[in-house]
């Protein structure tokens, strides 16, 4: 079970109608990035709510329905691994969480952003969004946009890993693990890795 340091905050400012962003798969050789927006009720709570790398996985799974039919609004997008080695992938994870914004209706009044990066965007400029680092671990509905974009992910690259068993990434999930580098090492690449990311362990015969 998960262990929560502190309770999470329900909203940063009462009254607003305020979208939690978060993203996951930052870090691994392939899949997309996924990102995730959340309007929760200021009166949302789950005692199993956390940042979703400190849930497990049954938790996660439980959590999502939950936040996908309690949320006011929620949207889920994902940025391929092209559009990752266009963008870098610090921006296309803010690509993404913008994306996934621009379809909550309603729209919020507000954003809170895991991370410490972000920049304006349609309607919403610098007043419009708070950066806050290890956001997933102090507001709920960035906490539940975590749970979203990880679970959406992981289902994704299930998905993929029946058309390229050999990857492992049915249970790597595209994470750069010895029997992941060893894969891409006796089979090469797939239109799912990201060719901007360069493990030293792969230098320089393939990227």
């Amino acid at each position: 079970m998960s262990q929560k340091v502190k309770s999470l905050l329900s909203f940063f400012q009462k009254g607003r109608l305020e979208a939690g962003c978060d993203e996951a798969g930052r870090g691994p050789l392939a899949g997309p990035v996924f990102a995730a927006a959340v309007i929760l009720p200021e009166d949302f709570h789950h005692d199993l709510l956390n940042d979703s790398k400190q849930m497990s996985e049954k938790e996660r799974d439980i959590l999502r329905p939950i936040i996908e039919k309690e949320a006011i609004a929620w949207a889920v997008e994902e940025v391929s691994a092209e559009e990752i080695d266009k963008l870098n992938i610090l921006w296309a994870s803010v690509t993404g969480m913008q994306r996934a914004v621009s379809r909550l209706k309603p729209k919020p009044d507000f954003l809170l952003i895991d991370g410490n990066k972000f920049r304006p965007f349609g309607e919403y400029g610098f007043n419009d969004y708070r950066t806050v680092v290890h956001g997933d671990a102090t507001y709920a509905s960035i906490a539940a946009a975590s749970v979203l974009a990880k679970t959406w992910r992981d289902e994704k690259m299930r998905a993929l890993a029946k058309e390229y068993p050999q990857y492992g990434w049915d249970h790597n999930f595209g994470y750069p693990t010895k029997e992941h580098i060893q894969a891409i090492k006796e089979y090469g690449l797939t239109p799912w890795h990201r060719r901007s990311f360069h493990p030293k362990e792969l230098e320089p015969s393939l990227f």
